[in-house]
């Protein structure tokens, strides 16, 4: 019995492990943030920077997608039948409606629980068409009409008693959000999602940014030797994850970014006061795209709009610049350099296949 119903469930395309559900859905999670919230955050403030009013128009219909898009993006994830993804929009508009702030964290459980009891019934009777919609939606309904609300409120209370745990303890909090979130980037896992899962913005998104493009930054200046300019593209603007092989040989490699991250954290929320306050996203994306900085600029913008800060200062950038770009890359070859020396880093051991 237990063969058959292992047997059944691989035909179906259903995995219940850890990668499945932890890395390619929240991976893809991310994904469908980006295609949706995030770019539309960044459409609509480019047109309101630019009094382009069709811009604006455009930004507010690609986030009104932020649920359909998150819920479709997850079944792909999960390889989902056609009929099961199609189905899966009505699944993420509901989930993210009832969610609240915690909305995407609500989709990324709708959409596995529907997206799961729709490939159960895939094409297992004649009237595919009808029956496969029908599970998928109302199973994906029924759980966001009941748990969605609550999910939503974990979540967010989560986020809430983080970001106020920032601004109680700047220092102790910037130092573990730094760390933890930017490790999280490395790691095959999304930090993305994580954070806007938890909707962490404010002095905590800062931080989380801080640890991000410590990372990226951090390992792509340290690889130079190796990587040379294709490898500092690779990982400064697209993604430090490229190094997880190497640090799985060599995990002593991973000490210099991290160190880097614990110290621009708390500079980034005792100093600058480097806060997220455009989409809850950007804050786990560091360097990649430029989507940190950008969405830290378009919450300056936010801010300004509504009389909550009275202009974008010169020290606002300067804190952007150092904590983002300039710090990680001096801090991280400078903390290596012993570890070089003592041979704890070798030569080679941060070299990409590019």
């Amino acid at each position: 019995m237990t063969m058959r119903i292992k047997g059944f469930l691989a035909r179906k395309e259903i995995e219940i492990s850890v990668k499945r559900y932890g890395i390619d859905a929240l991976g893809a999670m991310a994904q469908g943030l980006f295609a949706s919230l995030l770019i539309g955050t960044i459409i609509g403030t480019l047109g309101e920077q630019l009094h382009v009013e069709i811009l604006v128009s455009i930004g507010n219909y690609a986030k009104a997608a932020t649920g359909p898009s998150m819920a479709v993006a997850i079944g792909w994830a999960l390889k989902s039948p056609f009929l099961v993804l199609f189905s899966l929009i009505a699944v993420g508009q509901a989930a993210n409606s009832l969610g609240g702030a915690g909305g995407p964290l609500a989709v990324y459980f709708a959409a596995i629980a529907a997206a799961e009891a729709g490939k159960l019934v895939s094409k297992e009777t004649k009237i595919d068409i009808i029956i496969t919609p029908f599970v998928t939606i109302a199973a994906g309904a029924l759980f966001s009409l009941f748990a969605a609300p609550w999910i939503g409120a974990a979540a967010s209370a989560t986020g809430q008693a983080i970001m106020w745990a920032t601004e109680l303890q700047p220092f102790l909090m910037g130092v573990g959000i730094s760390v933890i979130v930017g490790m999280m980037l490395t790691l095959p896992v999304s930090s993305a999602a994580i954070c806007a899962a938890l909707n962490l913005m404010g002095l905590a998104g800062g931080a989380a940014v801080a640890g991000c493009c410590a990372q990226m930054i951090g390992f792509a200046v340290m690889s130079f030797k190796e990587n040379r300019f294709g490898g500092l593209l690779a990982q400064g603007i697209g993604t430090s994850m490229l190094q997880m092989g190497n640090i799985i040989r060599n995990p002593r490699i991973w000490i210099p970014p991290t160190v880097a991250a614990a110290i621009t954290g708390p500079l980034a929320t005792c100093l600058f006061k480097l806060q997220m306050n455009g989409a809850a996203i950007a804050s786990g994306m560091g360097t990649c795209g430029l989507v940190g900085q950008i969405g830290v600029y378009t919450g300056w913008v936010n801010d300004v709009s509504q009389g909550l800060k009275p202009g974008i200062a010169a020290f606002d950038w300067l804190g952007l610049g150092l904590i983002c770009f300039a710090l990680p890359a001096l801090l991280t070859p400078l903390i290596a350099l012993p570890l070089r020396r003592t041979g704890w880093i070798r030569d080679g051991d941060l070299a990409l296949n590019l």
